[in-house]
């Protein structure tokens, strides 16, 4: 590997480890051996780099729980609620600092950018897997995605099921006349 890779296994272990708030530069240097300019020279910022490494492990998760189940499976609203679910248990720190770099979308134009880059994408992903690759039904499920990750990183133990979800969409679905 060379310096940027580096850079970047260092940022996600301490994304791990830390959280985005908590990360400094000096953590980043330390876990790759790097200098604290490369950090600047090859990705702009440690806001970039953060972003650039969450970006990617969030990525590699839900494409984990992407192919978890088969792309005919008459279930798979079921199934990919519950292989998410197991992925915020099995992953949480990564999952934690998901929520962490969300939170900074705000304040910083270019973690926000790169974050609606990696919602486009997603969108894309979840609407291949809808009757006719429906764009109104990703952006739903994008929704949900993201709250339901919010609600597991607050009350892990009243976040709703697969199953809740599952019938409760369906149940919403009913009453939106559908």
């Amino acid at each position: 590997m060379g310096v940027p890779e580096d850079l970047l296994a260092a940022a996600k272990q301490c994304l791990s480890e830390r959280g985005y708030a908590r990360t400094t530069v000096r953590d980043i240097v330390a876990v790759s051996g790097s200098n604290l300019a490369a950090i600047n020279y090859h990705y702009r910022s440690k806001d970039a780099l953060l972003t650039q490494a969450m970006i990617e492990v969030t990525g590699e998760a839900v494409a984990e729980v992407l192919k978890a189940f088969p792309d005919d499976s008459k279930e798979w609203f079921e199934a990919f609620w519950g292989e998410l679910i197991e992925s915020f248990r099995a992953k949480p720190t990564a999952w934690r600092a998901n929520v962490e770099t969300l939170a900074q979308a705000p304040h910083l134009p270019e973690v926000r950018a790169r974050l609606a880059e990696g919602q486009a994408l997603a969108r894309r992903e979840l609407a291949q897997r809808l009757p006719h690759q429906d764009e109104a039904g990703a952006q739903v499920l994008l929704t949900l995605f993201i709250g339901l990750l919010v609600r597991w990183q607050i009350d892990p133990d009243n976040a709703p099921t697969a199953h809740e979800l599952a019938a409760g969409i369906r149940s919403v679905a009913v009453a939106a006349g559908g």
